[in-house]
């Protein structure tokens, strides 16, 4: 699969885990944050709490699936990530959780909810 196409995928499974998250009361207010440490795909309010969110598409579960392939570096890099939005944003104090919606296919009815997915050091 090229470039074009695997971003392509990737932004539509974003768009399916936006769509889902919406669905579950969650306010989708940032897409794809970027910054120098790494990137977030979706920042959600759900209540008086932040959500960072890591969509993960997998189309071949030969390694493990979706949810395997968000592997201790790349929380890291999430976590700093969102440090990065905390600190611009000027959110001190907020209240906040990583979540992951995991996709196997670009099926709306694939997606699995991973609240809580992780916890940053």
């Amino acid at each position: 699969m090229d470039n074009d196409s695997t971003s392509g995928a990737g932004r539509h499974a974003e768009q399916i885990a936006a769509r889902f998250l919406e669905k579950r009361a969650l306010s989708v207010i940032e897409r794809n944050y970027r910054c120098k440490v790494g990137e977030i795909d979706l920042i959600c309010k759900d209540g008086a709490s932040l959500v960072f969110v890591e969509v993960r598409l997998r189309k071949n579960s030969a390694f493990g699936g979706a949810a395997a392939s968000i592997t201790p570096d790349k929380q890291r890099k999430i976590a700093r990530a969102a440090q990065h939005y905390l600190t611009a944003k000027r959110k001190i104090g907020v209240i906040c959780r990583f979540d992951c919606v995991v996709l196997d296919s670009l099926d709306k009815n694939s997606v699995e909810w991973i609240r809580n997915a992780f916890f940053a050091e």
